[in-house]
């Protein structure tokens, strides 16, 4: 990054998302019951964190406006992956989502929502004009379906989902009619509905959405997540247990707590205000991707970060939300917070991009 461009660098955003990923690895330790199995997982996601720093600081190094010329080609790699998963990739608890590349594990999918930002930008900027059109939201639904179904091949609904939301917000945000999108979700609706009587959707999916609806229809198998996530953030309350204190999160009460559940042993050790402290980092970090978006003065630039800014309000929403019994089980990662590799380096990717928007927004005024 050249030295006019670091003037302009958007130090609080990265440094809301360093934040977040310092207070990820105390996190982590602790839902790993610490010892020897939470060092190792520590250590393995400063791993990660570091190359996803790296890349953070040289991707915020590109011109956002060459993103369009390259945007074919990030989107047949991405389909190339998203295949190559379904053909040699790795299995790990009934799901094919990973390609091992030696000792290391990659999840494409994750990898995808950067991809299809990217590559649906290119697609509406060069059709801004018609955007308010409804085959122009069609073709861009069509655009984004192939990558969708091949992850919710593999099987993973939420990422699904994350990228479903992606194109929602990037289609709002570009000027789509409202009537337009809202067709689309009733559509989705019905599909949905379809979906549930015709088999496609599967039966631990199924018992997910109904313990959402009913936590204690079921409260020893499918509603066992959410009944547990509730009782350790309760019982957190104000201050928390104090750090490693953690009774469900120590006694294992609650499942991939280290994953999908991480923010349980916030609400359960450091209470409301260890919670809320995270919230507003998140805070934090969306207000400053919506500042980033509004102020960039090319289309391309308030797509892309449209898009990113998409992507991290729906995960935070879904995931915390979920923790606390709002939303259903899907799944979806805590971004920068919660255990991956590929997760954190698809974010960290993210933020760099943001980055490099900012540092070119008045690009034109040089």
């Amino acid at each position: 990054m050249n030295r006019r461009n670091l003037r302009h660098f958007d130090f609080i955003l990265v440094g809301c998302a360093l934040a977040i990923v310092a207070f990820s690895l105390l996190a982590i330790y602790s839902a790993s019951k610490g010892g020897p199995e939470g060092a190792d997982r520590v250590k393995r996601q400063i791993i990660w964190a570091t190359i996803g720093v790296a890349a953070l600081f040289a991707i915020s190094s590109i011109d956002h406006k060459a993103y369009p010329r390259i945007a074919g080609k990030i989107y047949g790699a991405n389909l190339a992956l998203l295949l190559a998963v379904l053909l040699i990739g790795r299995t790990a608890k009934g799901a094919q989502r990973w390609i091992g590349v030696g000792p290391i594990a990659i999840q494409p999918s994750e990898l995808a929502k950067i991809a299809i930002i990217i590559a649906l930008a290119a697609f509406l900027v060069a059709r801004r004009n018609q955007i308010r059109e409804f085959h122009i939201v069609v073709k861009s639904f069509l655009y984004i379906a192939v990558p969708m179904l091949l992850i919710f091949k593999q099987p993973d609904l939420g990422t699904a989902l994350v990228l479903l939301a992606i194109w929602f917000g990037m289609l709002y945000f570009g000027g789509a009619r409202l009537r337009h999108l809202v067709a689309f979700v009733l559509a989705g609706a019905l599909l949905f509905t379809a979906a549930w009587h015709v088999g496609i959707l599967r039966d631990y999916q199924k018992k997910r959405l109904v313990t959402f609806v009913n936590p204690e229809a079921d409260p020893k198998a499918s509603g066992y997540h959410i009944r547990q996530s509730r009782i350790a953030i309760g019982s957190g309350r104000f201050l928390g247990k104090g750090y490693l204190r953690g009774t469900q999160n120590k006694l294992r009460f609650i499942p991939e707590q280290h994953t999908d559940f991480i923010f349980t042993m916030v609400g359960e050790e450091l209470g409301f205000v260890g919670g809320a402290f995270l919230l507003l980092l998140y805070l934090c970090l969306l207000q400053r991707g919506a500042a980033i978006m509004v102020t960039a003065e090319d289309p391309v630039g308030r797509l892309i970060a449209g898009g990113i800014l998409s992507m991290f309000v729906f995960q935070i929403f879904i995931n915390t939300g979920m923790t606390m019994g709002i939303m259903p089980v899907t799944g979806v990662p805590l971004p920068m917070f919660s255990y991956g590799g590929s997760s954190l380096l698809a974010s960290l990717i993210a933020i760099g991009i943001l980055a490099g928007i900012y540092a070119r927004r008045h690009k034109i005024n040089f």
